[in-house]
């Protein structure tokens, strides 16, 4: 079992979907690691704790980095061994045009700063979806919806590319059409050891091929991550809200 921080709820939503996991509602102020159960062993020790980070991105990078690393920083002081961030973490640009002028390689300044920040605090972070202008950029002048893991000395140990776009029609919305910025990922990535278990990378609409996750956990995965950045329709035709 792991315990989690997780903030309130704003528009983005992360997921973490694993066997045998407690999900922990908890104010961040009074979230404490959980003992393991005294069956395994006549003394106790602390769970992993995994900091759930929920925010709501705008086209301003550095504000949502800001935003992003006080989640961070505080889920680091509070004992976490590994943050989750959702889809779109870096921004949300207000059209496709602004999102592909906002991307960046994942050498760039951008993810430069969150690996600083793993260094810095000494966790390891999953960045649940970043704009990422592939080596294919020039051709194509398109990105990819990319989910990169950070371990605690801010290397990047695994990268998953979104492999199933949202191309959809919204009931009073039109469609959405991720295909016309974004480029599918060829393949999935094996499950990532981490502190905190065996985990397998996804991204968003990937929830609707069960598949992908047949995959995963056939390979070994033990934590299945959605990070999503469901809207106002999206969101409720996915998931009955709840009041905390």
């Amino acid at each position: 079992m792991l315990g989690f921080i997780i903030r309130p709820p704003h528009q983005l939503l992360s997921l973490l979907l694993g066997p045998r996991l407690r999900i922990l509602r908890l104010s961040i102020l009074c979230a404490q690691p959980r003992p393991r159960s005294m069956a395994i062993s006549s003394s106790s020790w602390d769970l992993p704790l995994v900091a759930v980070c929920q925010v709501t991105s705008t086209p301003d990078k550095q504000q949502n980095f800001k935003t992003c690393a006080e989640l961070v920083r505080e889920a680091a002081r509070l004992g976490a061994c590994l943050a989750f961030l959702p889809e779109a973490f870096d921004f949300i640009g207000r059209d496709p045009e602004e999102t592909l002028r906002l991307s960046e390689p994942l050498g760039g300044k951008l993810l430069g700063e969150y690996t600083q920040l793993a260094r810095e605090c000494g966790l390891w972070l999953s960045l649940g979806g970043f704009h990422e202008r592939g080596q294919d950029w020039e051709q194509t002048q398109k990105i990819y919806n990319c989910h990169v893991i950070l371990n605690n000395t801010g290397s990047v140990v695994a990268t998953y590319r979104k492999t199933h776009l949202c191309d959809v029609e919204i009931p009073g919305q039109g469609p959405m059409c991720e295909s016309n910025s974004t480029i599918p990922g060829p393949s999935l990535e094996p499950p990532v050891s981490t502190p905190a278990g065996k985990i397998g990378l996804a991204i968003c609409y990937d929830m609707r091929f069960p598949e992908l996750s047949l995959a995963l956990v056939q390979a070994g995965a033990e934590i299945l991550t959605y990070p999503s950045a469901f809207g106002s329709v999206t969101g409720p035709a996915h998931w009955e809200p709840v009041s905390s």
